[in-house]
């Protein structure tokens, strides 16, 4: 079972339900064969740009383009997509292949053909000799295989999912990760998929769309995301534990080398050109803090969690709270004093005010 994936062009796509705006001025390339996770925390606008894309929701203002073909008045059967829902959305009073293959009854396909893209989309989501089970008789994951292959039985070629597997157990769910991004590489379709778990979306995508309220903070590969994010929204909501934000002590300079945090000196790389706030934090990933013997921000261990082959330390000091990875060898106690240090190349400076990055070359 093969498609011919189709670019996903969105400009300036504009929302509003009285005067929320659920998506404002939203632009984003999906190129053909693109897996594209939308990642963001609920009311963010991310659902919302899904039921876009599918035609069940039409945009106040903007374009939506699949391929060269403009789709903003197109209704969603016309479009060639497939759709997997959060709920499965499937049919209580039909068995498995019946679910499977209402999509190419509905485009008039013969009993023959039916049964033929039926038994083939059975195979793919490992659903063989199953067909004829009731729908309440399925397990969950089961189910949730069922609505996919449902999606992708007539070929389509945008696959669009919203949260699929959010009702399964953490185990299954994995699994489940790793089986849909095989799937969409073998069937090479362009697929836009919603989730709110961010580890689900660093997994999965070969892009990441991350928003909040209504827009498109940035996109970028997970890496580019991880390491270099343009906001302290995107720099807190990427990574487990999210990024240490320690507030600097005084205004950067142009040309500065060194900055100030809790009277200990950190040297930082040369400032790109322009403005240079007042009020500046510099964030730092858990992983690339330490404890040190001698300078460093002074604190007191608050809580130590053990996981496997690291602990992550929680720390309280006179400029904030921070979380710290380190070795499971390193043996400290609440309320232990200690200092904590790190690499400042390592880190991005945000400014204070619009929370934006003053440089991403940082990391």
């Amino acid at each position: 079972m093969q498609s011919d994936a189709l670019n996903i062009s969105i400009n300036d796509v504009t929302k509003k339900y009285g005067d929320f705006f659920a998506l404002k001025d939203v632009s984003l390339e999906v190129k053909s064969g693109e897996f594209l996770t939308l990642l963001g925390p609920s009311g963010s606008g991310k659902t919302t740009l899904l039921m876009v894309l599918a035609g069940f929701t039409r945009p106040d203002y903007g374009s939506v383009k699949f391929g060269n073909k403009e789709v903003v008045t197109t209704p969603p059967h016309l479009r060639d997509i497939g759709m997997v829902f959060q709920n499965y959305a499937l049919f209580p009073h039909m068995n498995v292949e019946q679910n499977i293959g209402y999509p190419q009854k509905l485009r008039g396909k013969s009993k023959s053909e039916i049964k033929e893209s039926v038994s083939e989309a059975l195979s793919i989501v490992k659903l063989d000799g199953l067909g004829h089970r009731g729908v309440g008789e399925l397990s969950g994951g089961q189910k949730q295989r069922v609505a996919l292959a449902r999606a992708i039985v007539f070929k389509p070629q945008i696959l669009l999912m919203d949260e699929p597997l959010s009702a399964l157990d953490k185990k299954l769910r994995e699994e489940m990760q790793i089986e849909l991004r095989q799937l969409h590489d073998s069937l090479t379709m362009t697929t836009v998929y919603v989730t709110h778990d961010q580890t689900e979306a660093m997994t999965m995508g070969d892009k990441i769309a991350v928003m909040n309220q209504g827009k498109i903070l940035q996109n970028g590969t997970p890496n580019e995301i991880y390491s270099k994010p343009r906001s302290k929204f995107v720099g807190s909501f990427i990574g487990s534990p999210s990024m240490n934000f320690i507030p600097i002590d005084s205004a950067i300079e142009k040309g500065a080398t060194s900055i100030f945090i809790d009277g200990n000196e950190f040297n930082i790389p040369e400032q790109h050109e322009g403005t240079i706030a007042d009020k500046n934090f510099i964030g730092i990933r858990p992983e690339k803090m330490t404890l040190s013997e001698n300078q460093g921000i002074s604190g007191e261990v608050y809580a130590s969690e053990y996981l496997g082959t690291r602990n992550v330390l929680t720390i309280n000091t006179e400029v904030g709270q921070f979380k710290v990875r380190v070795s499971k060898d390193i043996k400290v106690s609440p309320l232990e004093n200690v200092k904590i240090s790190f690499d400042s190349h390592s880190g991005i400076i945000f400014d204070g005010t619009s929370d934006k990055a003053l440089q991403s070359a940082y990391m």
